[in-house]
């Protein structure tokens, strides 16, 4: 792999910032691994409580995934100024525990009531991987971050080269061992920072009293506005992650019905995505951004995203569909580029808010993205004479494709102040 991202050090604690990156590493690993695991088995899990019917569960997902996000969207703002006002450490370590009991609830849940109840407290408890990215920002310089903001890709990733493989194998014995696997890694995670996680935020870094004003949706996206140069960034933001919704949406169910996967096979496929993902963000985003700069990493991946959904929604069988997933791992450029555009555009003491607007960026699109592409895909079920399955993974394209055209004018925008420049909002 190439050299990790150095990391900023503090006179008071040299040796526990000079660790820090490493151990948030390896959480993103672990929680990536225990999110991975169950992705290949909820839709599943729906399916088997809407009694088998593929259209219905997708409808069921779509509400699911919506009030998920919902809650996403109002936590966001308030858990990402607490993390400016009180420091990273106790929202992550928060974040993980509530992860970990949502996986609780879906492992033992007897309804769909119950997965309902999982769904919003893991949708309130959201800020595992947004926290960890403000604590990149505090302990990386400046102009290191688009790299740490891939290696972060890159955790992720590894997390899912193991995770949907191991949840489809566990799957296939039991729908609710995946759940129940990943609670105990998650859990076990946020035991593990609590003895040993350092605090990155030092007090004299801190915002000295809660804004409450900004704890909310709107407060949290005027900061996107008061730094005009982040709004486009912003947008480009939100729009891949409408895109990126396509996955927890409709992805396991339109396999599924489309190329007749199993569990097992959906599994070891996103697991052959993740290692060529890993492969993206370690060893090509570097090259990447020194060659072409931020907005080329993020134009560049916003390209390839649009080509590998057109493929994916235009492929006729199911190997031929496994030949769009090298194409699609590169569309691993675009949040690392964009990450390292935004925190730029900040002060010290704004990296959490930004988190937190981009949470409620999230979130919002965690409420678009579920209608958006699993209603035309449950009502292409429903009316398969039209033959248009892979409608949703067309529209992910079109998408995309706004995100590269956004890019570009976004290129025109004046070069970031330097770090610190920004004025609180």
């Amino acid at each position: 792999m190439a050299d990790a991202p150095s990391t900023a050090t503090d006179s008071s604690t040299p040796g526990a910032r000079q660790a820090a990156f490493g151990f948030i590493f390896a959480s993103a690993v672990a929680s990536a691994l225990s999110i991975g695991i169950m992705v290949p088995i909820l839709p599943n899990l729906l399916k088997q409580f809407s009694g088998g019917d593929t259209a219905s569960a997708a409808q069921v997902n779509v509400v699911f995934a919506t009030c998920g996000g919902a809650m996403s969207f109002l936590a966001g703002p308030v858990l990402g100024l607490l993390s400016d006002r009180y420091g990273r450490r106790p929202v992550l370590l928060v974040s993980l525990s509530g992860l970990g009991l949502d996986f609780l609830f879906m492992a033992f849940a007897p309804s769909l009531g119950w997965l309902f109840v999982g769904r919003l407290i893991s949708g309130a408890t959201s800020a595992v991987f947004s926290t960890a990215n403000a604590y990149v920002a505090d302990v990386t310089p400046p102009e290191r971050r688009a790299r740490a903001f891939g290696w972060m890709g890159a955790a992720f990733s590894v997390g899912f080269l193991v995770g949907p493989a191991l949840g489809g194998l566990l799957g296939d014995i039991n729908l609710r061992l995946p759940f129940m696997a990943g609670a105990a890694l998650t859990l076990l995670n946020a035991l593990y920072g609590f003895f040993v996680l350092p605090e990155s935020h030092p007090p004299e870094r801190r915002t000295i009293s809660m804004a409450w004003r900004k704890a909310n949706p709107v407060g949290a996206l005027r900061l996107l506005s008061s730094h005009h140069e982040l709004l486009a960034l912003a947008g480009i933001y939100f729009l891949n992650q409408i895109a990126q919704m396509i996955w927890p949406s409709i992805y396991v169910l339109y396999v599924g019905y489309r190329y007749g996967w199993t569990p097992r096979f959906i599994g070891f496929a996103m697991m052959a995505g993740s290692v060529l993902g890993v492969g993206v963000q370690s060893f090509v985003v570097g090259p990447v951004i020194r060659r072409f700069g931020e907005r080329g990493a993020v134009l560049a991946g916003a390209s390839a995203a649009t080509l590998a959904f057109i493929w994916y929604g235009l492929a006729p069988t199911g190997w031929i569909y496994l030949l769009g997933i090298p194409i699609s791992c590169f569309g691993g450029l675009m949040i690392p580029g964009l990450q390292g555009l935004m925190t730029q555009r900040v002060s010290p003491s704004e990296q959490g808010q930004l988190q937190g607007a981009n949470q409620s960026l999230a979130g919002l699109a965690s409420m678009i993205g579920p209608s958006l592409f699993g209603l035309p895909f449950s009502w292409a079920i429903e009316h398969p004479r039209f033959g248009v399955p892979g409608i949703g993974m067309l529209e992910g394209a079109a998408i995309c494709a706004t995100c590269a055209v956004v890019a570009i004018v976004a290129a025109r925008r004046a070069a970031p102040a330097p770090d610190g420049a920004a004025t609180a909002s």
